[in-house]
């Protein structure tokens, strides 16, 4: 699948709420697909949602297996519509962002989360994600809502500049 150009902060697009998905076809699995390999392309992927590429809808793609970050996980994962049923504690994690390719910053999270959500064929799912993995999924869900990571960092002090060569 084609790689999409990925919407970089200060993008208005990136604050809209998306729309939920309602046809489960193959344009959809094709949607799916897309987000994954752009997703791919990027430097240390393990998320995207449907928003920073364009399309405004609750779509998000998370793998975390290739992360730096070893984590008990659900493999990859093809989320419509998802929602959060419920989330337990508290962690204080860094994160980064496609989206925001600059910077980096320390972000509390929920360290478990439970989530409900339509497969790539419309079907209803629900999922247990500890860790990272409910990071990630956490954080992408957060785009479907026009949030981005920066506007969850605590204090300035927690957000730094990304080191380049």
């Amino acid at each position: 699948m084609p790689v999409q150009d990925i919407l970089t902060h200060p993008d208005e697009r990136l604050r809209r709420i998306a729309t939920t998905v309602k046809n489960f076809d193959a344009k959809l699995a094709a949607g799916f697909s897309e987000l994954e390999s752009t997703m791919r392309a990027g430097p240390g992927g393990v998320g995207i949602a449907a928003p920073q590429i364009g399309e405004n809808k609750r779509m998000i793609v998370v793998d975390c297996r290739q992360s730096l970050r070893p984590c008990k996980n659900h493999s990859l994962l093809y989320m419509a519509n998802p929602v959060i049923i419920s989330s337990h504690g508290k962690r204080l994690g860094r994160e980064g962002c496609l989206s925001v390719p600059d910077w980096v910053g320390m972000v509390p999270r929920a360290a478990e989360a439970c989530i409900r959500f339509d497969d790539v064929h419309g079907q209803p799912q629900q999922i247990s994600a500890t860790g990272f993995e409910a990071r990630v999924i956490l954080h992408e869900i957060d785009h479907l809502d026009g949030i981005l990571f920066i506007d969850r960092v605590i204090s300035g002090k927690d957000l730094i500049r990304r080191m380049t060569d």
